[in-house]
Formats: structure tokens, sequence, C-alpha cells
């Protein structure tokens, strides 16, 4: 029998061909280089917010793998950082550093037998053009896309995102939320954007495309939730009631709200044990999958050890039922 396998399915890398489109293009993308602190590399801020440190785990793939197998970990689905979406570029900028970012991420995971699975970006701003590199990125071997919890400002069940909705659902694409800052004028003591609005934002995305009744047109999309789902699993009873409640929360859905917390799979990064053994409970141990979060900060390192049923059921491996 082979070694076992140990998965992180929420890990982030920028690409040595895409940090050099960053380097010669950075006016299209609003992206500069800043130097904080000696003996630390540089800061990426891209579109005036959102700066992170450019740790060389970043940007080295042995580096990457490397430090993946040092804590065990043997096979990792890699996703574009989220600040590297640049949704509010224009379009024709950011579907050609998409591009980019899919082809060497294809490339990188060819090359590495079996060590990297990968996800791609889209242009979300223009939506045909978004599922049309959803589908190139799919026939190169990568398993979906990692979108933002909200485009620009809209919505991801914003009608003019049809496009895109029906590529995923048409390759049953795994579809990573992964929350950008919220920018909530009231998170302003520090790091709360991080501690309090990233886990917010996932909530109100996937809430709104359970209650737009999205999930009842998109039934093969897999979608899997950042950060054990922000708060949605945790307050599922309130939506609940409110279904009960109010008939124009029930005039939108096929079924109550709780049916569709199975159309979700989880990662574990909570950092207590007594929220993830919660989550599992609520959702279902063949939903909710090990994910780390490396390189950035607050990374998970390892991963919290959950069950391989929900890695084989997400990404359609073997000995993992739908």
């Amino acid at each position: 029998m082979g070694s076992p396998v140990m998965f992180d399915l929420h890990a982030h890398f920028i690409p040595p061909d895409v940090m050099g489109w960053l380097r010669r293009h950075a006016d299209a993308v609003d992206a500069r280089w800043e130097r904080r602190q000696e003996g630390r590399a540089d800061f990426l801020v891209v579109g005036g917010r959102w700066p992170f440190e450019l740790k060389p785990a970043f940007v080295e793939p042995q580096l990457f793998l490397q430090e993946q197998a040092r804590v065990g970990v043997t096979c990792t689905l890699v996703s574009p950082v989220p600040q590297l979406f640049v949704y509010e570029a224009p379009a024709a900028a950011a579907a050609e550093l998409a591009a980019l970012y899919n082809d060497s991420l294809a490339r990188w995971a060819r090359e590495a037998g079996g060590a990297v699975l990968a996800l791609a970006t889209v242009p979300l701003q223009e939506p045909v053009r978004a599922a049309q590199e959803l589908e190139r990125a799919m026939g190169m071997g990568l398993r979906g896309a990692i979108v933002g919890t909200d485009c620009a400002g809209r919505m991801l069940s914003d009608p003019s995102l049809l496009p895109f909705w029906e590529a995923a659902d048409g390759l049953g694409a795994v579809v990573f939320l992964h929350p950008l800052l919220s920018q909530d004028p009231r998170l302003r003591r520090p790091m709360m954007p991080h501690l309090v609005g990233v886990p917010w934002e996932t909530t109100v995305a996937a809430a709104d495309l359970i209650l737009s009744g999205l999930l009842d047109r998109f039934a093969r999309v897999r979608l899997l939730l950042a950060h054990g789902g922000g708060y949605l699993p945790y307050q599922l009873g309130r939506m609940e009631r409110g279904y009960q409640q109010w008939p124009a929360v029930r005039a939108a859905l096929a079924r109550p709200p709780s049916e569709y917390l199975r159309r979700f799979w989880f990662d574990s990064l909570l950092w207590s044990r007594h929220a993830l053994d919660c989550l599992v409970a609520l959702a279902g141990p063949d939903r909710v999958v090990p994910g780390s979060d490396y390189p950035f900060d607050l990374s998970a390192r390892p991963p919290a050890p959950v069950g391989e049923a929900g890695v084989r059921a997400l990404l359609d491996l073997p000995g993992g039922p739908r």
C-alpha cells in the first residue's frame, strides 16, 4: 500500500511568471511594493488595500512544497491569492493576469507529481469571459475556481454573473468562496477587518446564495467555504426560524435553509477544536476538509486533522461519493 495522503485544500501561491507580469503591468492593476521593516520581505499592495508580506513561500515553488512536506502535507489544492482577483481593474488586464496565473498553476500541477492540485482565478467583472476562462482552465486540469465573496460590490447571486454560474454548473466545478477584506467603517480597531470582517464576508455571501434560490438552479456546483463557513453554520437556526415565520423567505426557496447546508463544503480553519467539532456535527464529516491558509500570517499548520471523506467527495477522488 502507498503512503497515506495528507491534504491541504486551502493554501495560496503566486507563480514566478505572475510576479514578473505584476512588475511589468503594475499600473494596470494598481500594484506596488513596500519595504516596511528591515529583515522582512516586501509587502505587496494591490488596489490600495489589503497589503500582505510576500514571504518566500508565496513565490518559490520548491520552498512551498518543502514547507508543506515538513508538516506532513503531501497534496495541496493551491489557490491564487485573493489580492490578485483584481475585480476592479480593467477587464482586459484582469483576463490577461488570470490566463497567465492559470497556465502557470496548471504547469506546476503537471510537474509536481501529485503534490499539487489547483484552482483557477477568473475575471469575474466580465462574466462571459470568466466562464470561458473557467472552461479553459478546467480543460488544463484545474479543479474549478476561487472567487471573492462579491465582485466589486455585486453579490455573487447578481443576475449579471449567471454566465459564470452556468459554466461552473455545467462543468461540475469546485467554486471556492474566499472573502476579501470587509470595508465596513466600524471595523477600525487594529486587524478587525481580518479578525471579524473576513468570516463575516463569507457569511453574507453564503447566506445570499441560499436565500436567492441560486443553489436550486445550479445543483452541480461544488461550493467550498473558507474559514469554517464564517458564522453561517452556527446561526443557521435563525435562518430556519425566519423561513418558518416569513412567507417572503419561503417563496424564494424550494426547501428549508438547513437542507442547503450540505450544498457546501467547509474548510477546517477555525483554530478551535470545539468549533470544529460543532461544524462536523452540523455539516457532516464528509463536508469538512482540511485547510491551512498557508502561507498567510493566520495559517494553521498542519491543517486540523479531519477525515478524507470530504476531500474525496469535493474533488471527485476515488472512494468519495458526491
